[in-house]
């Protein structure tokens, strides 16, 4: 059986955690850039996990903001390389709600408002022609992500 990816899409405070855990969290390893905020070559290290994961026949999930078609044309390639089934969901939430609950949360789990402004700028919605079998388009966005 074909493993499955998944590529989350959206900006911080959209609820990508919150809809992983929700929907994926079961069923897919959950891989993610801020499960080591303070490693060197965070980028370098979430490819080697995917390719690990995916080696052993498992379903993952890239629970990262995933902005532009160049962030997740390496992850595309890597599920491909592996035959896997990639697929990218992305939750259209309005800027002003993501800093809402950007703001509302604490520690590192805030990222400073230019951070949220800048991914903003970069954020291109995925479509199939990137690569991806499909393209889910959430616009509610219920919990913070």
């Amino acid at each position: 059986m074909r493993s499955d990816v998944v590529v989350m899409v959206g900006l911080q405070g959209c609820g990508k955690t919150t809809w992983v855990a929700a929907h994926l969290a079961r069923t897919h390893a959950v891989v993610s850039k801020d499960h080591w905020p303070n490693a060197r070559g965070r980028e370098a290290r979430q490819r080697r996990v995917l390719h690990e994961l995916l080696g052993e026949g498992r379903n993952v999930v890239v629970d990262n903001t995933n902005p532009s078609p160049k962030e997740r044309a390496p992850i595309i390639e890597i599920a491909r390389r592996h035959g896997a089934t990639v697929r990218a969901v992305f939750l259209d939430v309005p800027l002003d709600v993501c800093l809402e609950r950007n703001a509302a949360r604490t520690g590192r789990a805030r990222v400073p408002e230019v951070g949220v402004l800048d991914a903003r700028k970069r954020l291109v919605p995925p479509v199939v022609e990137e690569g991806f079998d499909r393209v889910d388009v959430i616009r509610q966005g219920g919990g913070a992500g």
